[in-house]
Order: C-alpha cells, then sequence, then structure tokens
C-alpha cells in the first residue's frame, strides 16, 4: 500500500497522535475511511462508464403506414382513428344541419 511499511504507518499514527491527541484521532479516522470509500465509488462509477459499451444509434421513425381498407365497420373506423377528410366531413353534416331548419322556415 503506497509502499509504505510497518515502521514508516507506526510512525505516521504516533505523530498523529501527539498532533490532534487521542480524542480527535477516531474522529480523523472515520473522516479519511470514508473520504477514501467514496472516491473508491466515484472512480469505480467512473471505470465503469468508461468501459460500458455504448448504445446503438437511434434509427430514424419510419412514417406511418396508410390507413387501409378494413372489415371493420365504417362508424369504428372513425372513432379508431380520425383524419382530416372525416373532420371535415363531420363540419359539413352540422353546417347542413343547421342550414336545414332555415329551409323549412321559409317555406
Amino acid at each position: 500500500m503506497f509502499g509504505i511499511g510497518v515502521p514508516e504507518l507506526i510512525l505516521i499514527l504516533v505523530v498523529g497522535l501527539i498532533v490532534f491527541g487521542p480524542g480527535k484521532l477516531p474522529e480523523m479516522g472515520r473522516t479519511l475511511g470514508k473520504g477514501i470509500r467514496e472516491f473508491r465509488k466515484a472512480s469505480n462509477a467512473l471505470t465503469a462508464a468508461i468501459n460500458a459499451p455504448e448504445p446503438p444509434p437511434v434509427q430514424p421513425t419510419q412514417p406511418a403506414p396508410q390507413h387501409s381498407v378494413s372489415s371493420e365497420p365504417a362508424a369504428e373506423q372513425q372513432t379508431a382513428s380520425p383524419t382530416m377528410e372525416t373532420a371535415a366531413a363531420a363540419v359539413e353534416a352540422h353546417a347542413a344541419a343547421q342550414n336545414a331548419p332555415d329551409a323549412e322556415n321559409k317555406a
């Protein structure tokens, strides 16, 4: 570990004990341990992100297929997929229904 042997580690602990005192030394050790743990997590996450395979490129979407004639009744087709043509037909039918009572009143 970093080329530090047992004698060097004991010397570092003795100096730390003298500088920080016996009350602060366990707290300093916990803080140092948490820092090292977080650093390892971050480095492992970075390594995993670098080594992860790239997702395949996104293919452009295909245009929607044209509506074909099916065996469904016409009313179900209109409610299932309204189009501009059915909307225009509905507007024309509504206008004709509103104009019909006016024609009866004039006659």
